[in-house]
């Protein structure tokens, strides 16, 4: 009897093992040029009509490496709400999503973006997500990608939560996935018009919803410098047609040290002076900003 009350309590003490794991999606219906991976996460309590989260890698990077980097937060996530994450995975060299080609800055121009937007909607279809509940998020590279899919799909997201990216067409080159070092080194400097015509010209024509734009960056970032920071908040406040005098500034928030900038209810900046490339996630604060 002793022995079998320690087996019962042992068992008890075990932890759980989750059948839940990264899979690829092999053929996810897209007709894009582009050869970008789909990986899906579905967690073991997946709720009903579960929200989407896409989650992009950064350079040197990829789906299944940025999955298991304890410092990328989004499978604790859904792990613990319940909603699906997609992990898109570039084919480029290197690794970087390519932001600089038309194709790719051109809605259903057959680049990256357009598999990535393909990736969702098999995603809504294939696991019945919530198509009012779709949210991207990424660092670096990915966060570059994110705003480009925040111009060319707005119809596709409801929010955007970008660490250390760059104005959507800010990379904008000859080739695919080229470096731009214009951009990157902060001289890449518009007004807020000129930054706002830049995302409606990957969607000509389109006056729907758009995403609500989060946007991060350090202060100490020399891969990417913080003015990028300002041109992002020039084109979103542009797209929105909003002031870019913040409506609300909150200290050390959303933790010590940072300074989080509101400008209306759908531009979102939080900037850190101390902080280098890239911004650490934030789960609860980009979780907050998406609803979840």
């Amino acid at each position: 009897m002793k022995m079998l009350a320690l087996t019962l309590i042992a068992g008890l003490l075990a932890p759980v093992a989750l059948g839940a794991q990264l899979t690829r999606v092999p053929n996810y219906g897209s007709n894009a040029q582009s050869q970008a991976q789909m990986w899906v996460y579905v967690p073991d309590n997946v709720v009903a009509d579960p929200p989407l989260v896409v989650v992009l890698h950064s350079c040197q990077s990829s789906a299944q490496a940025y999955f298991q980097n304890s410092a990328v937060p989004w499978r604790r996530g859904s792990d613990r709400k319940g909603y699906v994450t997609v992990w898109p995975s570039s084919p480029n060299p290197g690794t970087c999503w390519d932001v600089s080609s038309a194709q790719s800055l051109t809605r259903n121009g057959g680049g990256d973006s357009t598999a990535i937007a393909a990736m969702v909607r098999f995603a809504l279809d294939e696991y019945g997500a919530d198509p009012a509940r779709v949210y991207v998020t990424g660092g670096s590279s990915g966060a570059m990608m994110a705003n480009v899919l925040a111009a060319a799909y707005p119809d596709l997201i409801a929010a955007v939560s970008a660490y250390s990216g760059v104005a959507a067409g800010c990379f904008r080159g000859a080739g695919v996935a080229q470096w731009n070092n214009t951009c990157s080194g902060g001289r890449s400097v518009a007004t807020p018009q000129a930054w706002g015509d830049v995302a409606r010209a990957m969607y000509p024509g389109y006056d729907g919803a758009r995403p609500n734009m989060q946007v991060w960056h350090g202060g100490a970032d020399t891969t990417i410098a913080p003015q990028n920071y300002q041109e992002e908040i020039k084109q979103w406040t542009d797209v929105f047609g909003v002031s870019q005098e913040p409506t609300a500034v909150t200290q050390n928030f959303p933790q010590p040290g940072y300074v989080t900038s509101d400008f209306g209810d759908n531009v979102q900046g939080i900037f850190s002076q101390s902080v280098g490339h890239s911004v650490p996630a934030n789960l609860t604060a980009s979780e907050l900003w998406f609803g979840l």
